[in-house]
């Protein structure tokens, strides 16, 4: 199952009466947040193609998208972990950082992969790693876990998670297009993900957290070498609750927060939501993301 039929499928249980969103989302904060931004992505207009694709227009921008596009398996050291892993290279003459894509808590989905093509499209080698490689019953990732990605992707030790961003940094970097230097860029479950990379690879040279929490515990944050860049929806008191932490703690490091009113958890992909607001977060979010990423990284 993609992410845009899990949407449609929550929208038809909400037109029927039954409540699924709101039960889903009492077992997972993230789950839920597509429906309750209000707005389809079909209400969209015309599309910005310098802005990433919503997430109902990933699919076509894939399909047309003139960068080169390939999948490889990146082999976890020290283990029989195989990260499937998507990569799009940038058409430029000079070598280009790496910026690993850290999928949302729906592992995978053609809209994470259109996120990397539009960062290949601005200049850096996008590499998309579909972290729940290997734990489908029949040892698949997200295509084929499909709705029970969310479930399965909370089995993932942090351990496990580093230990794969670290494998396909190190493909990355080692690649001849490559100019060595790397960054994490993530959303949702990614975006924190994004930020305890950040604690955990001090050789990273940048972060970028898209509505992703903060680390909880404030001795985390003496490990942060990279900067890091928050971008956060101001309709998300839950995530936001945690900028605070991170402004305190990485006082003497660089840690720029952004937060955007009116726009809601999810922005960048449900760009049509929120009444206008979640455009102009991601007409205002992704120009911040490009000039930090190539402030740190180039």
């Amino acid at each position: 199952m993609t992410y845009r039929d899990f949407v449609l499928g929550t929208v038809l249980t909400l037109a029927l009466g039954v409540p699924a969103a709101a039960q889903r989302a009492a077992a997972d904060p993230h789950a839920g947040h597509a429906v309750a931004q209000g707005g389809g992505q079909g209400q969209a207009g015309a599309v910005n193609e310098k802005l990433p694709p919503a997430a109902d227009t990933a699919a076509e921008a894939l399909k047309t998208s003139s960068r080169h596009q390939e999948w490889v398996d990146v082999k976890v050291p020290g283990s029989s972990d195989v990260v499937k892993t998507f990569v799009v290279f940038p058409e430029r003459k000079e070598k280009a950082p790496v910026v690993i894509v850290i999928h949302e808590i729906f592992g995978l989905t053609e809209w994470i992969r259109g996120v990397a093509d539009q960062l290949a499209e601005d200049g850096f080698i996008a590499v998309a790693p579909d972290l729940l490689s290997g734990k489908g019953p029949s040892g698949g990732g997200t295509d084929e876990l499909g709705d029970k990605a969310t479930q399965v992707i909370r089995t993932l030790t942090p351990e496990q998670v580093v230990a794969r961003l670290n494998a396909v940094r190190e493909h990355g970097i080692t690649l001849p297009a490559s100019n060595g230097r790397s960054a994490s860029i993530g959303f949702c479950w990614g975006g924190s993900s994004s930020f305890n990379y950040a604690v955990a690879q001090p050789a990273l040279n940048a972060a970028v957290v898209y509505y992703g929490s903060s680390p909880s515990d404030p001795a985390a944050y003496a490990k942060i070498k990279a900067p890091v860049l928050g971008l956060y929806g101001g309709n998300d008191a839950r995530v936001n609750a945690t900028i605070p932490t991170a402004q305190e703690n990485m006082k003497g490091k660089v840690y720029e927060a952004h937060t955007f009113e009116g726009a809601g958890h999810g922005f960048l992909r449900q760009q049509s939501g929120a009444n206008g607001a979640n455009m102009k977060a991601t007409e205002q979010a992704w120009p911040l993301t490009l000039e930090f990423l190539r402030q740190h990284t180039n």
